[in-house]
């Protein structure tokens, strides 16, 4: 069994070497090529002078060096950062930074856009480059082609235990720069094998990587797929009907998605065959509305739906089983195994049945904290109230900043985000419970409802949708709907129309902070 993050792969390669594990367009590795080429990059690695903990930094979009180069850090003794591929030099500059990235693996292209970045990463020594050096590389720096391995390293990989670091996710605050959650060994393959347990994962699985390697939900189907031999596609998709077209030509059986792409995939008409072997999609980066899963019920009657919630610091937290999708349908579901997850009020003591709290978890998937930033890690990873007086180390958990409840039967439910929730009126609001209302109009594509400041409200409603298939939105028919199924306090002061689709962040999620930012002044001239 599986201690370590990169062993995932070599076990499975020493079950199965011949079955398939990775393949993206033409390029196919079973799961031998794929261990033998990860201790090849890692000895390389070593030779290059990487030591205990040093970071590995993965600039790529998905191919199978960013794979590679992801698994054989760590198996090297090191820490990867996959760096979402979206991000711009002077983001990426910032992250490489902040961690004191020592060797960055990335592209000519991407190379070359990072040049006067990467001047000011100090730590930085070498860069791997997948497809040949270019003429021109920053000075200072050593710069070795992918594949080019000369190393004949001394140096051996340092003994890791399960509770060592292993990865640093960066992930999109509230306020301020990405933070870098940090996550153990213990913490990543806890997860994979906790949710490969409820997807009932299996060799023959074929799951497609749609979504960032720099998301903790995108790398994800990696780790459950690789602890249970089952092969991963790669691919990095222009249009939602890219997707479907890969499910097909794949033979996929498992798709994950956030709610902006499962929205449009939802629109597209699936051919009646592709349920044959999908045999189930899970959401997870926030609610995904009632009319979504109806729409993709109907068009995949065979496939099942899990409704997951997670978040970075813990990996992955609940599902909601496909037999309860119907009788629950805005439920984020319970535990996963091997974690506990609480509902509690400031005072950490438990909430009752139905009262508001915050989600706090606890388990094995608790991450190690912020990268570098004491404070955010207290303010987030808190000790529990002693849980039995024979013990007496505190135990950390995640205190999630989420709002949720626990009904009668124990099943969870989304209330909102403490920094989205939109106080209007005195009454606090939760921006998923106007997009349900929303979208169940028929009327958008896409919505988002925001909280803008109000000189006498507080803050006022906003939506932001576009309209279906790109046609111009009916906002007075949309209003009328919103004042038909929602309390006043609820309705939108304002629509804001989109031709487009909206904007999205690195990670896929639609940029709710980078909509507010432009609305802020709309209501500054409304003085009572």
């Amino acid at each position: 069994m599986a201690d370590l993050i990169h062993d995932l792969i070599l076990r499975s390669a020493e079950r199965a070497p011949g079955n398939p594990a990775l393949s993206h367009k033409d390029h196919r590795q079973n799961f031998g090529q794929l261990a033998d080429t990860i201790r090849t990059v890692a000895h390389e690695l070593n030779g290059l002078g990487l030591t205990r903990d040093e970071r590995v930094a993965v600039y790529l979009e998905k191919r199978p060096e960013a794979v590679v180069g992801l698994f054989s850090a760590a198996a090297a003794g090191g820490v990867f950062v996959p760096v979402n591929p979206l991000l711009k030099p002077p983001q990426v500059g910032y992250i490489l930074r902040d961690c004191n990235v020592r060797v960055l693996i990335t592209s000519a292209n991407r190379l070359s856009q990072l040049s006067e970045e990467l001047r000011r990463c100090h730590d930085l020594h070498t860069v791997i480059v997948t497809d040949g050096v270019p003429a021109e590389t920053p000075q200072g720096l050593h710069t070795v082609a992918w594949g080019d391995w000369t190393a004949d390293s001394r140096q051996r990989p340092c003994r890791r235990i399960d509770t060592d670091m292993a990865a640093i996710l960066y992930t999109s605050g509230s306020t301020g720069q990405p933070k870098g959650v940090v996550l153990s060994h213990r913490n990543m393959v806890a997860g994979a094998r906790s949710v490969a347990s409820y997807l009932d994962n299996r060799e023959d699985d074929r799951l497609l990587a749609a979504l960032p390697l720099s998301f903790d939900y995108g790398l994800s189907q990696l780790t459950t797929a690789f602890h249970t031999g089952a092969s991963v596609s790669l691919m990095n998709y222009l249009l939602p009907r890219d997707v479907l077209r890969a499910v097909e030509r794949e033979q996929i059986t498992g798709l994950a998605a956030v709610p902006p792409l499962w929205i449009q995939l939802a629109q597209l008409d699936w051919p009646g065959h592709v349920t044959d072997h999908l045999r189930y999609i899970t959401n997870s980066g926030g609610a995904m509305p009632r009319t979504t899963v109806q729409a993709l019920r109907a068009s995949l009657p065979r496939t099942q739906v899990y409704l997951m919630y997670g978040l970075t610091e813990a990996f992955r937290s609940t599902y909601l089983p496909p037999e309860e999708v119907d009788r629950r349908p805005d439920s984020m579901g319970k535990a996963i195994p091997n974690a506990e997850i609480m509902v509690l009020r400031e005072d950490g003591s438990p909430c009752a049945p139905n009262e508001p709290g915050e989600l706090v978890h606890r388990g094995a998937l608790v991450s190690m904290g912020y990268w570098n930033a004491p404070e955010k890690t207290a303010e987030r990873f808190r000790p529990l109230p002693p849980r039995s007086q024979g013990i007496t180390t505190p135990e950390l958990a995640v205190w999630s900043g989420d709002t949720v409840r626990m009904d009668d039967d124990g099943f969870l439910y989304f209330v909102g985000r403490r920094d989205e929730m939109i106080k209007t009126s005195g009454y606090r609001v939760s921006p998923s419970e106007v997009e349900e209302v929303v979208y169940a109009t028929g009327l958008v594509a896409e919505a988002v409802a925001l909280g803008v400041p109000h000189p006498t409200l507080g803050e006022a409603i906003v939506l932001v949708a576009q309209g279906r298939d790109q046609a111009t939105l009916d906002t007075e028919a949309l209003i009328a709907a919103c004042k038909r199924d929602l309390p006043t306090f609820m309705v939108p002061a304002h629509v804001e129309a989109w031709r487009d689709p909206l904007p999205r962040n690195a990670n896929g999620k639609i940029d709710r902070k980078g909509l507010r930012e432009p609305l802020k002044a709309l209501f500054a001239g409304d003085r009572p």
